[in-house]
């Protein structure tokens, strides 16, 4: 394995045991990587997760070292470029775009990769990925956390947009990522798929939903997914890994976004009982 770029200052943190709350870099959208740093480090978040597409930055292993080593913000996880949007970051093929992520991530000391299942309509993809994401991880002792996705929904019709399947419960992956937002889209309960996932949960994606079709991606309290319940349950079990908030703040004033980046940090250290009394003030969720 590569020396970590930049280990001697990013490191520490990265191998503490326990929880440890991070912030996603998507939670700024439409602003940058370097702000996501800053915003994590001025609220006090413990590391960042990069989402990886066309933003040059966050394809560079050397500038993201950078941003990390000058705000102590370590990159603790990646999320490889899966999304309808990033789909032609680093060319065509999805197969190879997996391999440069968890090389990078080799690169940076980050010891999760969260990856989604492929589209329906990447066929050669989808019939080795199973393979692909065992392999990967055996060889690079790097978490490679499949993410719940769920079937897209309209007009009162369902697809199944996703191969081998959206709900990694049907799949044979050693380690998952259960996203809340999406656990909401399909109707799904969080403490269920805690039940159902068991051990393979290595990785959280906190942001609430309320059952909509829409991906809502709330700061946490503010649907139904009971993330309270399932941040407490997490510590009754003496789980270890990354909760990460990738929550939605697009349309909001820098205020408002600070003010809900704030808030979704204190949410979850008061559930995970590492942040009691702590309080924010709530901004109203009209943009969110």
């Amino acid at each position: 394995m590569q020396e970590p770029i930049g280990s001697d200052r990013i490191a520490p943190g990265a191998a503490t045991p326990g929880v440890h709350v991070t912030l996603s870099t998507a939670s700024v959208f439409p602003r940058r990587v370097p702000y996501a740093f800053e915003a994590a480090a001025e609220a006090g978040y413990d590391g960042v997760e990069v989402m990886i597409w066309s933003e040059e930055a966050t394809r560079n292993a050397l500038t993201l070292a950078r941003y990390a080593a000058e705000t102590g913000m370590p990159v603790r996880s990646l999320h490889a470029p899966t999304l309808l949007v990033s789909q032609r970051v680093w060319g065509r093929a999805p197969g190879p775009k997996l391999d440069r992520t968890v090389e990078m991530a080799q690169e940076l000391g980050a010891s999760t990769v969260v990856v989604h299942p492929p589209f329906r309509w990447q066929f050669k993809y989808a019939r080795q990925f199973e393979e692909q994401v065992a392999i990967l991880t055996e060889a690079t002792g790097v978490t490679i956390a499949v993410e719940n996705m769920y079937p897209w929904r309209g007009g009162g019709r369902e697809m199944q947009a996703y191969l081998p399947g959206w709900d990694p419960a049907d799949h044979g992956y050693d380690a998952v990522t259960l996203d809340l937002s999406h656990a909401s889209v399909a109707q799904q309960g969080g403490l269920e798929l805690l039940e159902i996932f068991g051990d393979r949960l290595r990785h959280l994606h906190l942001a609430d939903g309320t059952s909509s079709a829409r991906d809502e991606h709330l700061v946490p309290g503010r649907g139904t997914m009971d993330c309270d319940k399932v941040l407490a349950e997490l510590t009754r079990r003496g789980w270890q890994g990354d909760v990460c908030l990738e929550i939605s703040t697009r349309g909001r004033s820098a205020t408002e976004r600070t003010a809900d980046l704030a808030e979704a940090l204190a949410y979850a250290r008061a559930h995970l009982g590492t942040g009691a009394g702590v309080s924010v003030p709530r901004v109203p969720a009209g943009g969110s």
